[in-house]
């Protein structure tokens, strides 16, 4: 039988992206047009450890699932190219609301739903552009599966999942039954860098697109609201430490520092 591994991937804002390149207007974030999004860092890190279950299996393939409004597919089909076999877009104007979770939830749980042979969902452990960590822990709860986060080391045996949690002390290993969802971290390791025959075979993959009509969702009442948005404030303040020569300025910051607290 064959093993369906679900991968959710958010298309996200390059977090490398400097500063000065953001501007916030209208409640909502952008940079200049110039500077295309990515693909989010722990997801990659999920199809990661996807593929590494689908080589050790050998008879499974990977589905990868995106919630969103506008994809680049040359930036969204990046796991196509680094080996997953399937991509679904859920796309649809009622996604716009990219900080309602709830919403993301009902869209890739009504998908997974409507797949309806999977086994395993595995997600990053959190999104770089909001860095919530809620629809992964949603998605198992409105499935009623169980859910194993922060994983290093995923592995699918005998109708159960496998899972090594990074602990703030060092780690944990736990088991769950089929299906179930896992969250991973950057402690999985560096995702492999597609190569060349992967990125022509993603170029040919047309993705599946669903609508919230497909999925049956109504998005009229999001449960949350973005009420306000703005770049925080910054000021710098400068004091010169003068003496008579270097060594009594010296003294005089070192004192200066020790009234700070800073030493």
């Amino acid at each position: 039988m064959t093993l369906h591994i679900v991968v959710t991937a958010k298309q996200v804002l390059d977090p490398e992206t400097p500063l000065s390149a953001f501007s916030v207007a209208d409640n909502a974030v952008s940079t200049a047009g110039n500077i295309p999004p990515v693909v989010n860092g722990y997801d990659e890190q999920a199809v990661e450890a996807a593929l590494r279950i689908k080589e050790a299996h050998g008879d499974a393939r990977v589905t990868v699932i995106s919630c969103g409004t506008d994809f680049a597919l040359d930036v969204i089909k990046k796991p196509l190219a680094m080996g997953a076999d399937e991509l679904v877009l859920l796309q649809d104007a009622v996604f716009e609301n990219s900080i309602d979770p709830t919403m993301v939830v009902a869209a890739v749980t009504a998908a997974i739903r409507k797949l309806g042979d999977v086994d395993v969902v595995i997600s990053g452990r959190q999104a770089s552009d909001w860095d919530n960590a809620q629809v992964p822990l949603g998605i198992a709860e409105s499935l009623g599966w169980p859910v194993a986060t922060i994983g290093r080391k995923v592995e699918v045996l005998d109708g159960t999942v496998r899972v090594e949690r990074v602990l703030p002390d060092g780690h944990e290993t736990v088991e769950a039954p089929l299906p179930a969802v896992v969250t991973v971290s950057n402690e999985l390791g560096t995702p492999r860098y597609p190569n060349m025959r992967g990125i022509m075979a993603a170029r040919r993959v047309q993705p599946t697109v669903w609508s919230a009509a497909d999925l049956d969702i109504d998005g009229t009442a999001p449960a949350f609201e973005l009420v306000s948005l703005k770049k925080p404030e910054r000021s710098v303040q400068t004091e010169m430490i003068t003496g008579e020569d270097d060594a009594d300025a010296g003294r005089k910051l070192a004192l200066r520092l020790r009234e700070e607290r800073v030493l």
